[in-house]
């Protein structure tokens, strides 16, 4: 078993056992997919029971910035501890925070609580991506890597329409509560089933704690300063600089404090290996692009096209129907043109997709932007997975928790980034277009009053397709990323069994 490890290989279970560990996967996955689309739809349920409207984005805010700052930390534990102390302690502190939820007494104590739930969110979602790459060999990794894309889309399609249910025919606090029984059942099939090889140490294993908190630290000053800039407060004010500039320190500090650390939470090799950095860059302008689609796409669908929410609701759930099935046939394409090719591919008919949009006519029919919106979803999944698997098979299982973990947390970091810089495109196009009067949500609510004229609405379609114009650039960006920086051909790793 030690030789195993020290060849890089992760646990190799018998395929009964492995299907109970892949099952517990899909279920801890699908604890971190639900969360935020089940949540979504109870949020006029949630204000009229504690109130708070003023303050309940950081219902979503806070618990995304507790997951993504965390994610690097998990990655490093996880290669130092092991996968299953790191899943399980992940588990058990989403869980926990997912009790307190439902016991919330006020809107304050509920965002506390989100904080904590998003605490262990990081490691449901990093540890799972890895414990995947561990589990199988490369031939097999997209069979695992489809089935947590479907739990993603199944998520996405479900999580609303229960949401929806929760809160109007029983309490919103059952959306909490659901959480426990899916979480113990994975954590039962993880303890059960799940059985890594011994390592041997060279000592005992030292934990970067003052790095980890530096990280923490800088990456959550940083994530606030994006996530409430141009929202809470104007980009240039006090509040927005302050944020900016003590982020801006904190980021000295980590870096001056992960160089002197023998074992750094984010050592210095995640940006030397040419594929590591390109896969990190690359999915990054991901994050930034999906913005456009998940959270434009409703309010131009129900402004510009007259459709009603749930129908709005289809016109953006069709992508995540064609992303785990084209995830899942990449492997037919990468194995033949390579991983980066395969991107390359993927990434540039995305970034045409995204450009054709601003074409579709005024103002146009459903059937427009679902039929993009379902091509845009294949193209997607022709790019991300065989990033994701290319990557992953470069490194040992030594490294592959801390690999994993900065991919996750650069899409994570583009997500946030592009929702405040698109935010602004689109307020801005706005602003051009209506003589400076509203910004992107008091329109939105004028036209859920239905007193919003024509140009209004002319202008709505304007903003969105900037957003996409944008969304596209960043399509760009990633295909000369991985053109000018990742190698023609992954430098992969033969373990065995692979």
């Amino acid at each position: 078993m030690q030789a195993a490890a020290a060849a890089g290989t992760g646990p190799r279970t018998s395929r009964g056992r492995r299907g109970a560990v892949a099952a517990a996967l899909m279920l801890a996955m699908a604890l971190a997919a639900l969360d935020s689309t089940v949540v979504s739809t109870a949020v006029p349920q949630i204000v009229g029971d504690l109130g708070g409207f003023s303050v309940f984005s950081w219902l979503f805010s806070g618990y995304l910035l507790a997951v993504t700052v965390t994610l690097p930390v998990y990655g490093r534990l996880s290669d130092t501890f092991g996968r299953t102390p790191v899943l399980v302690a992940g588990a058990s502190v989403f869980l926990l925070g997912s009790l307190l939820c439902a016991l919330a007494w006020n809107m304050g104590a509920l965002i506390a609580f989100r904080v904590v739930q998003g605490l262990g969110g990081g490691a449901l979602q990093g540890t799972v991506q890895t414990l995947a790459a561990d589990l199988y060999p490369l031939r097999e990794r997209p069979k695992i890597q489809s089935k947590l894309s479907t739990v993603w889309a199944v998520s996405a399609i479900a999580g609303p329409a229960l949401g929806g249910l929760l809160a109007g025919y029983a309490d919103w606090r059952w959306i909490f509560l659901l959480n426990l029984p899916i979480g113990a059942a994975a954590l039962w099939l993880v303890v059960r089933h799940l059985h890594e090889p011994a390592r041997e140490r060279a000592g005992r294993p030292r934990v970067d704690w003052a790095g980890a908190l530096a990280v923490f630290a800088c990456g959550g000053t940083l994530l606030t300063a994006l996530v409430q800039g141009g929202v809470a407060w104007p980009w240039l004010s006090a509040p927005s600089l302050a944020l900016t500039g003590a982020g801006a320190a904190l980021a000295v500090v980590a870096v001056v404090v992960e160089r002197r650390a023998a074992e750094p939470v984010i050592p210095g090799w995640v940006w030397r290996r040419r594929t590591i950095a390109a896969v990190n860059l690359a999915l990054g302008a991901l994050g930034l692009l999906m913005v456009a689609p998940t959270v434009f796409l409703p309010t131009y669908a129900q402004a510009v096209l007259g459709l009603a929410p749930v129908t709005a609701g289809f016109v953006l759930s069709v992508w995540t129907l064609s992303w785990p099935v084209s995830a899942a046939l990449s492997q037919h394409v990468y194995r033949r043109l390579g991983f980066r090719d395969t991107a390359l591919l993927g990434i540039g008919v995305a970034a045409l997709i995204l450009l054709a949009f601003p074409l579709l006519p005024y103002p146009g029919r459903a059937w427009q932007p679902t039929l993009l919106m379902l091509c845009l979803g294949g193209a997607l999944g022709l790019f991300q997975l065989p990033l994701i698997v290319g990557v992953q098979s470069t490194v040992g299982w030594s490294e592959r928790g801390t690999t994993t973990a900065s991919v996750l947390f650069c899409r994570q970091t583009g997500q946030t980034l592009g929702a405040s810089l698109f935010g602004a495109v689109a307020n801005g196009v706005l602003a051009a277009r209506l003589g400076g009067a509203g910004d992107l949500d008091s329109v939105t609510r004028a036209l859920d009053a239905g007193t919003a004229p024509e140009a209004t609405r002319r202008a709505i379609a304007d903003a969105v397709h900037a957003v996409y114009v944008g969304a596209s650039c960043a399509a760009a960006l990633a295909f000369l990323v991985l053109l000018l920086v990742a190698p023609r051909r992954f430098p992969v790793r033969t373990d065995p069994g692979d």
